[in-house]
């Protein structure tokens, strides 16, 4: 916040049907402007305005067709078009919307400069409008970013130590308790297919604990976010092409997105004991690494036939997921960049949901849609569950079919997930393949705020003081 918010540039947004109505409220000199400038309010379209001496004296920002309530996409788009200013709204926004815009001016500012020399121009900042909910925009804006930054370091400054030492840096900062299975550890604790996806890796494979829980008197939920974490994926000795290697650094997108979401849920103070379980990975190729063919143990003690080493993903989380299952919470929600079926379904911009209710995947589905971060139900299609049968284990960790890849992906995972009742997975790109008004190419942490509005309506958070 800037010490004289006066002193700030007045932005005003304008649907395209309220632009004409406006014009007429205003001075000559600014209808004429906005007039030269064909200025219609397209969406993310912006009109800077001159006082007599040249100087910005203040701007419109478009929000396109009127569609719902405003997004903070719509206020991204805006912002990144502006100069580098302090601007204030001239107009009473909700306070949902208003809080979407504060958002949406702090994301947009987001820059991934670790390798590269800073731009020397701040980003547009917008003073928060008096009713929004700035708590919110704040913890969120610094969360989300964490998860970007995660997301777009290469895996040669993030491998699984690295990604465990953030997830300590988390519970340092929150209060949580922290703990780590490493290595032969793994084994000796009952996580075997973790170990045996990260055996071949310089980086010693991991699985990272997180739990927090908020000061209540009396009993509360349990809610277990689990999160994908396999900092690189070369394939394993089923190697991908080099074209298919080359974001691989994206696939500990999951647990990038689990542990925003555990940020946002501390800070707002949840009403639930918390708990986050990231297997943290490299899926290398090495002498020791595990094989095609090969029969993996599992700590929920069933027996996986590796079909394909290159789907990975389930076998690290279906041990994190027997011991979350394990304490019997109230939900279970996983992250993961599981499946190229899920983006070949739905494209990189929807990840796919899955869940074992399907009255809790349907609100999640709705609250997610009106926060602008949407999630796509699909079905746990129990008739192609045979398709994971093998003939010298329990299950193969690929069906015999290359169809509904993404199914079979789900249906693998349920099958570690049998004392809990409601469970949901969310198969996420974690990636702006291209660039989009406010959403830059790289690291998105897709489905956080989505599931964290539906997390805070099911649990409800500590009273404000």
């Amino acid at each position: 916040m800037t010490s004289d918010p006066s002193s700030a540039i007045p932005l005003c947004l304008l649907h395209e049907d309220e632009v004409e109505s406006w014009l007429e409220t205003q001075p000559l000199r600014v209808r004429r402007w906005a007039q030269e400038q064909n200025f219609k309010a397209e969406r993310h379209r912006v009109a800077l305005i001159p006082d007599a001496e040249g100087s910005l004296s203040s701007a419109l920002g478009g929000l396109g067709r009127r569609l719902g309530a405003v997004s903070l996409w719509q206020a991204a788009g805006v912002a990144e078009r502006l100069p580098a200013r302090r601007f204030r709204l001239t107009q009473a926004f909700a306070a949902a919307e208003a809080t979407a815009i504060a958002l949406g001016f702090a994301y947009a500012g987001y820059r991934y400069e670790r390798y590269k020399r800073p731009k020397p121009e701040a980003p547009a900042s917008l003073e928060d409008p008096p009713n929004a909910d700035r708590d919110y925009v704040v913890n969120a804006a610094r969360a989300l970013g964490m998860a970007r930054d995660l997301i777009n370091t290469p895996a040669g400054d993030l491998g699984p130590a690295e990604l465990a030492a953030a997830v300590r840096a988390l519970a340092t900062r929150t209060g949580a308790a922290f703990g780590e299975w490493v290595g032969e550890d793994l084994l000796t604790a009952g996580f075997p297919a973790i170990h045996a996806v990260g055996r071949a890796s310089a980086s010693a494979p991991r699985l990272v604990d997180l739990r927090w829980s908020p000061a209540a008197v009396g009993p509360l939920p349990k809610l277990v976010l689990v999160g994908k974490g396999v900092c690189f994926d070369t394939g394993g000795l089923d190697l991908k092409p080099g074209a298919g290697m080359a974001l691989m650094k994206k696939d500990m997108g999951g647990a990038a997105a689990a542990l925003a979401l555990a940020d946002l849920l501390i800070s707002s103070g949840l009403r639930a004991e918390l708990r986050v379980l990231i297997p943290a990975v490299e899926n290398a190729v090495g002498g020791n690494a595990y094989r095609p063919g090969d029969v993996l143990e599992t700590r929920k003690g069933l027996t996986v036939e590796v079909g394909n080493t290159d789907a990975e993903g389930r076998l690290v989380l279906c041990d994190a997921l027997a011991l979350a299952d394990a304490e019997r919470p109230d939900l279970i929600v996983d992250f993961a960049t599981l499946t190229g079926a899920a983006r070949v379904a739905l494209g990189p911009e929807l990840p796919a949901l899955f869940g074992s209710d399907d009255g809790v995947v349907a609100e999640l589905a709705r609250v997610a849609a009106a926060e602008h971060d949407p999630l796509w139900p699909m079905p746990l299609w129990a008739p192609y569950d045979e398709d994971l049968g093998s003939k010298v284990a329990d299950l193969n960790n690929i069906s015999s079919t290359p169809f509904a890849g993404a199914i079979y992906g789900a249906l693998f995972l349920k099958r570690f997930v049998t004392e809990t009742a409601q469970w949901l997975h969310i198969d996420l790109y974690a990636w702006n393949p291209k660039d989009r008004p406010g959403r830059g190419l790289g690291g998105e942490a897709q489905g956080v705020r989505g599931v964290y509005r539906y997390l805070v309506q099911r649990y409800g958070t500590r009273p404000t003081p």
